[in-house]
């Protein structure tokens, strides 16, 4: 069965709109009424003016017809008026029905869907649709209201007009002009289909963006520059395709309005012998032409113009939105637990590993395609953040001891010499994000030793996911040198895991697979008393049971944001990497939990540096760098208390 067409979707709200607003609908109708009599004055006041005045050499007469005509004008003026006065009887109900329902489809998708999973997309959507296409909405329903009731009134009083000082008039001047109303009728549908699939194509330009801008370091981590441009470039030719065929159909309109505007004028011209052998009058014809010129076609072009344009853009908006509001679920899906469960005693049962790889069907965040292993993120040997593509399953190399428990790490200047080369190192960094912007980042020393637990802090905006992108080999320093365990954060070399550092972003990357092949993808070899010693650390036991067990394929999009969060916190802890970044990778799970995360991150062998997303993980760090913007201090938290003013009223807004 053939869906019906956008137009049979939407008439049926139309005429319950409309009937339902009848009292409005009379009074444009009064107002228009006064319009169309000072059409018929304008036209017929001419005839009347050169027949009975002018050409019977009755000058004051034609003086008089012509003053009725130019009242007829002020009539019309205060007719315009109180047509725009009873407009908003229409065009303000609409408009807050489309907000309404918008609103409704907000927190429908909302329900549906509270952890995200599209990346944002469908709430920039929804601000589109509530703040732009319903002010689209708006304004193209008042000006189509405006336009059509223009025409039909001016139309219905021309053509009386017409009629009163002639009949054979109308034989010349209406087929022409009903042949170009059909041309123009016959553009509509395709013009509509035209315009829809160019707003179709344009909304997914601007979600497909937002998503790579969104994703945007991950992409450049995962080497996947050269195929999202080929995925985006794909959107971009099929919207100027669209957008072509959009100006195709808006020509041919153009064609169809120039003969319904000019083709009755010609016939009026061309008949005008066979006019006046039939009698008719020189004031008939050019009253004819007064209200063909003046009246009808300005009229006539108006009214294409909006239908073409802004009856196009209504009719697709209209569709858009749907053709009844939606229905909120009554329960909301479950999977918001961002704290520690109760363990209750139980231990997991972990069956053995099943062979093969896990299938990747499609990430967790908004736009970003998954790699061919289930995935986590690790920094590549370039240093960008990188999903495993490789598939690989050799082992990754060991990671150093901790120093003893409870004791903390040697401090050291730039440029001493040691037996073992430290685990982080900035010598003199500088980094601006342009030519002229302010540094973020200025002569910055550090030295990170392995198996210490640094905390960075300070504002928002002031440099610390900078400074993580800097470990991870995302951004390269404009001055100065970033080294991890001895050599530069970004090495050359072609694309792939670097096997020193993981680096967990504030967005938590779960893909479709297995539990065990999610925590897995950075050690494909950890056995499954490795992977159950992880969960168990992490207190992950009534998660995984909850979700159906280890070998159950998750879905990202059922999972929350601390859900999520606290799977790849697992896959870190699981890895061998000596250097683990969490740059807010905590931010949505409860204080306890992220507590309990970073001691026992702490825990295993290797260095750990948070970018803190609450001071509490300042105070249970090794020492804490204090980011300001003109100067960095580094201490134990005691020390900062007193070395540093900002660190203080940090703390001090905090515990506040």
């Amino acid at each position: 069965m053939r869906e019906p067409g956008p137009t049979a979707r939407v008439l049926p709200q139309a005429r319950r709109f409309l009937r339902r607003r009848k009292r409005a609908l009379l009074v444009l109708t009064g107002w228009s009424m006064l319009e169309s009599a000072h059409t018929f004055l304008t036209g017929y006041g001419v005839a009347r003016a050169l027949d009975d005045g002018f050409l019977a050499g009755r000058t004051g007469t034609g003086l008089l017809w012509l003053a009725a005509a130019a009242a007829a004008a002020l009539v019309g003026g205060a007719a315009v008026r109180g047509v725009f006065a009873g407009l908003t009887g229409l065009v303000e109900p609409l408009r807050d029905g489309l907000v309404r329902r918008a609103v409704s489809q907000a927190l429908a998708r909302a329900v549906t869907d509270p952890a995200g999973t599209d990346g944002g997309t469908a709430h920039s959507a929804a601000v589109s649709r509530l703040v732009h296409q319903t002010e689209m909405a708006r304004d193209s329903f008042a000006g189509l209201v405006l336009t059509a009731r223009s025409f039909v009134f001016t139309a219905l009083g021309a053509l009386l007009g017409m009629a009163s000082l002639a009949p054979a008039l109308l034989l010349v001047v209406v087929p022409p002009l009903l042949l170009g109303l059909a041309l123009f009728v016959a553009t509509l549908a395709p013009m509509a289909a035209a315009q829809r699939a160019f707003l179709d194509a344009d909304e997914e330009l601007s979600a497909r963006v937002g998503a790579v801008g969104a994703g945007l370091r991950d992409v450049v981590a995962c080497g996947g520059e050269r195929r999202i441009a080929e995925d985006v470039g794909r959107v971009v030719d099929t919207a100027e395709r669209l957008s072509r065929r959009l100006a195709r159909w808006a020509g041919i309109r153009t064609l169809a309005l120039g003969a319904a505007g000019r083709l009755p004028v010609v016939a009026l011209v061309v008949m005008t012998p066979w006019l006046l052998r039939r009698g008719i009058t020189a004031g008939a014809l050019l009253g004819a032409l007064t209200y063909l010129v003046q009246a009808l076609l300005p009229a006539l072009h108006q009214m294409m113009a909006a239908l073409g344009a802004a009856g196009t853009r209504l009719l697709v908006v209209l569709d858009r939105f749907g053709t009844q509001e939606p229905r909120l679920p009554g329960d909301a899906p479950a999977g918001g637990e961002d704290g520690p469960e109760p363990e209750g005693g139980a231990t997991s049962s972990w069956p053995a590993a099943q062979s093969g790889p896990g299938a990747v069907v499609a990430p967790a965040g908004g736009g970003l395609v998954a790699p061919a292993d289930p995935g986590a993120v690790a920094a590549r040997a370039d240093g960008a953040l990188a999903a495993r593509a490789d598939g690989a399953t050799g082992a990754v190399p060991p990671a150093p001891h901790a120093p003893p428990q409870g004791t903390t790490a040697p401090h050291r200047r730039p440029g001493t010499r040691h037996p073992r080369p430290a685990a982080v190192e900035l010598r003199g960094v500088g980094f601006t994000y342009g030519p002229r912007a302010r540094p973020v980042l200025d002569g910055l020393d550090l030295v990170v030793e392995p198996g210490e637990h640094l905390a960075v802090v300070g504002p928002s905006g002031i440099g610390k996911s900078t400074l993580a992108a800097l470990l991870a080999g995302l951004l390269e320093p404009g001055q100065g040198a970033v080294l991890i365990d001895g050599a530069p954060a970004r090495r050359p070399g072609p694309p792939g895991p670097d096997p020193r550092r993981v680096l967990l972003p504030q967005q938590a990357h779960v893909f479709t697979g297995t539990i065990r092949d999610n925590l897995r993808y950075l050690r494909p070899d950890a056995g499954p008393a490795e992977v159950e010693q992880t969960v168990e650390a992490l207190r992950l036991g009534p998660l995984v049971r909850r979700l159906g067990g280890p070998d159950t394929v998750i879905d990202p999009g059922r999972l929350s944001q601390g859900e999520r969060q606290r799977l790849a916190l697992a896959r870190a802890h699981l890895t061998a990497a000596p250097l683990l970044v969490l740059d807010e990778a905590t931010c949505h799970l409860d204080a306890e939990s992220e507590e309990h995360a970073e001691r026992t991150l702490a825990a295993r062998p290797g260095t750990l540096i948070v970018i803190a997303h609450r001071l509490s993980s300042a105070v249970r760090a090794d020492r804490v760098l204090v980011l300001d913007g003109t100067h960095a201090v580094c201490a134990p938290h005691r020390e900062l208390l007193g070395a540093s003013p900002l660190y203080r009223d940090l703390v001090g807004v905090a515990a506040g």
